[in-house]
C-alpha cells in the first residue's frame, strides 16, 4: 500500500482506539473533562463543538499520521515501528495535555493527565504497528 494512505488508515484506526479510551475516561468523570469543548476553547469557537470533534479527528486521522510518515525515515534511531509511533504520539500528549485540560480542576488534573499519556501511547503505538503492517515496512 502507498506510504500515505497507509498512514491515512493507521491514522484512522489509532484515532478510534484513542477515542474509546477516552470516551471511558469521559463517561467515568461524569462529562467532567469536556475534550471537545477544550479544544473549540483552544481554535477559538468555544460554542462549536462539533468544531472541537472535527479538529481533534483531523489532527489524529490526518495530520499527525502525515507527519509520522514524513518524519519517521529521519529518525536516528531503528526502532520497531509501534515504538516509535509511542514515542511520535509524545508531542501530541503534551500539547493535548495542556489544550485539552480545559476547566478540569483538582484531583481529577492527575487522572486526566495519566489517562490521557496512556490514551496518546495507545494511538501511537496503534499507528506505528498498522502503519508498518500496511506499507511492509518492519524495523
Amino acid at each position: 500500500m502507498h506510504r500515505a494512505l497507509a498512514a491515512l488508515v493507521a491514522g484512522a484506526v489509532a484515532t478510534m482506539v484513542m477515542s474509546a479510551a477516552l470516551a471511558i475516561f469521559e463517561v467515568q468523570t461524569r462529562y467532567a473533562i469536556g475534550i471537545f469543548q477544550a479544544i473549540a476553547r483552544f481554535v477559538r469557537m468555544p460554542d462549536s463543538v462539533f468544531l472541537g470533534f472535527v479538529v481533534y479527528a483531523l489532527v489524529g486521522t490526518v495530520a499527525w499520521p502525515l507527519l509520522f510518515v514524513s518524519l519517521k525515515p529521519y529518525v536516528p534511531l531503528d526502532l520497531d515501528p509501534a515504538v516509535a509511533g509511542m514515542l511520535f504520539a509524545l508531542p501530541l500528549w503534551i500539547a493535548f495535555a495542556i489544550v485539552g485540560r480545559g476547566d478540569v480542576t483538582g484531583a481529577i488534573v492527575v487522572l486526566f493527565v495519566g489517562f490521557t499519556l496512556l490514551a496518546h501511547l495507545a494511538y501511537g503505538f496503534v499507528l506505528g504497528a498498522v502503519y508498518a503492517s500496511l506499507a511492509d515496512e518492519h524495523a
